[in-house]
Parts: C-alpha cells; structure tokens; sequence
C-alpha cells in the first residue's frame, strides 16, 4: 500500500516535531516535509507533491484561511486544519470548511500524556480520510429532482413531517446548502451534525444567516414547530419526544456512541420511535458508521429516508453504510436533496 504523503504547515517549532512523530507512528502515512509558514509550504508543496497537509490558522507573514483560499484556487488538495476548539477559533474553523478544507483537529496541547492515545488515533483517522477525501465545490446551485437510486415497493409519503438530518465530514457545507434552499414554511428539522461543544453555537448562526427558516440550538423541553431548524449542541445526544400530537427536544449527557456525541444513531432511533411513518429521513456526508443502524429503525417504522450520493460526498462513510444496509428509499446528490423533500412535503 503507497503510504500517504503528508506536508505539516504550522509556525510552532514544537508542534511541527510533535505532529511529525504521531503521524509517523502510522505504517500508512509518510511526512515528507514541514513548513514554519505559508509562504515555506508554497515551495514545499511544489518540491514535495504531497498527498495532504494539515494547515495551522494562525501563523506569521500569511495566516492559515488566506493561504487556503489561494491553495483551493490554484491547487485544490486535501487539507485537514489544525483547530483551537473555542468560540472564535469556531468562525474561523467554519469559514476554512467553506473555503475547502476536508476537516479539522484540535490543536495539540504540549501536556497530551494521559490523552496522546486517544488524540493520536484521532489525528491518523483524518489525515487518512482526508486522503481518499473529494475535495468540493461549495458554490450552491439549485438542481431540478430527477429520479435517483429508489426503493419503489414503499408506498405513499409521509403527512405532517418532521425531518431528521445527520452528517459529519463535510456536512457544515452540505447542511448549509439544503437548508439555504428551503423554503421558510418547511416542516421542523433536528439536525444531529458532529462537532464540538465550543463550535455549536457559531454553526447554528452560520445555518441560520442562509436560510429563510429559524435555527437554533436545541434544549430540553424546547416544543419542535414548522418553519424551525434545531441543532443538536456539540455535548449533548438529541432525541425526540412526544406528548399527544406535539414534538419536544430532549438532550441527553449519556456517553458518546459511536464515539460521538451528539451520535445520529441516538436521534434516528429516537426519530423512529416517536415519529414513525410522520418522519423524514436525511443521512449528508460523513466518516464512520454513525447514524445507519437509527435510518435502518427509522426506515422500518414507515419514515421515507433520503441519502447523499458518492459522488457529491466529501466522505461516503455513513450514508454509504445506510445505503448498504438497505435504509435508504433514495439515493441523490446534494443539490437535489432539498428539492426532494420539498417534493415529499408538497
């Protein structure tokens, strides 16, 4: 197996020779150089021909986004940043997504003993993803719906529904994209997308500045209504709950599934349960298995499920599941995924 070759882009010193050791414990990937700057990584990347690099954000001379942005332009690659997990580094980190990157790592703090395991296999998984990753075009363009891969043995669609949408890899962007095409009176959305803690609240204002429906974070007890995205906080699992013929968000501080929290699995199953036939079904983008087994439940209570194709995919990881595992009633690209549930609805 060709090992990936992998630039690391980071004005730390000590950072750059921590990096260099945890991704050359991997077997399959090579750093082939390291750079203290842009304007370094330029001519790197030239000599070098990388396979990937991970870029810091905030480095001397040229920061991290600037120099993505001229990277996209010029010689779109895959790109994994290099992250402070607070509320400020949250913007940035999302305007990086935006702007290309395939995902994110927190920055590594120089005190990692008791969590280096954990962090290491974390860092490897994403560089490795990022490798086989597609590298998008974030430009919105409305598709008319066209038949896609369907199951045609369902009958009918369902009444007064409530749409459940999980993503992870790549699904900022193709959240954004769904949600910025629907119209304001679209039934509820709970939304179960991975990310931490400290960037919920960025990515919910991000959702909400392109789309004519509310968004917001959910809480418990909080009454789902038509018109209203909610988004599952970056801590916390969101299920569903129902008392007579109204929806409530609840969240719940269990341990992570899947290793995630929130975990797709928890609301879909949740979905499943409560909602039933009245539910839509929406798996985007992302890495791992998280999120098929609750579409596979929702998809045996009545509901109509909806997956992301391969090829519109940064990461066909968990829609690919749920389509192997025969949860999906559609298969369709992104720009097509909005126009399908205002078809479902309608």
């Amino acid at each position: 197996m060709k090992k990936i070759r992998l630039l690391i882009i980071d004005d730390s010193a000590l950072i750059r020779a921590l990096l260099t050791e945890i991704f050359n414990s991997s077997p399959n990937i090579e750093v082939v150089g390291t750079a203290a700057d842009p304007y370094i990584a330029r001519e790197k990347i030239k000599q070098l021909d990388p396979d990937v690099l991970t870029l810091d954000i905030e480095m001397p001379r040229m920061d991290g986004l600037t120099f993505l942005r001229n990277l996209m332009r010029l010689r779109p690659m895959p790109v994994v940043m290099i992250s402070t997990l607070t509320e400020q580094g949250a913007d940035v980190t999302l305007e990086a997504l935006k702007l290309g990157a395939v995902d994110f790592v927190a920055k590594p703090k120089l005190d990692l003993a008791h969590t280096l395991k954990e962090y290491t296999e974390e860092m490897i998984g994403k560089v490795t993803m990022a490798a086989g990753a597609r590298i998008q075009d974030n430009t919105p363009v409305s598709i008319p719906v066209k038949p896609g891969v369907i199951n045609r043995n369902r009958k009918g669609t369902p009444q007064k529904p409530l749409i459940a949408l999980g993503a992870s890899t790549g699904g900022t962007e193709a959240i954004k994209r769904i949600a910025g095409i629907l119209p304001a009176n679209t039934p509820p959305i709970v939304i179960s997308q991975h990310l931490p803690a400290a960037f919920s609240a960025s990515f919910a204002r991000h959702v909400d500045e392109v789309s004519a429906m509310t968004v917001m974070l959910a809480q418990t007890g909080l009454k789902i209504e038509p018109g209203h995205i909610y988004i599952a906080p970056g801590d916390r699992h969101l299920k569903i709950t129902r008392e007579h013929k109204a929806y409530f968000c609840q969240l719940d501080d269990s341990k992570p599934v899947n290793r995630h929290k929130p975990s797709v699995d928890v609301m879909f199953h949740s979905v499943a349960e409560q909602v039933g036939d009245q539910a839509i079904g929406v798996m985007l983008t992302g890495m791992g298995v998280d999120g098929a087994a609750g579409m596979k439940a929702m998809h045996e209570a009545g509901a109509f499920n909806i997956v992301q194709d391969e090829a519109s995919s940064v990461v066909w990881g968990m829609p690919g599941e749920a389509y192997k595992i025969g949860a999906a009633d559609i298969v369709l690209p992104i720009d097509q995924v909005a126009e399908q549930i205002v078809a479902l609805i309608q």
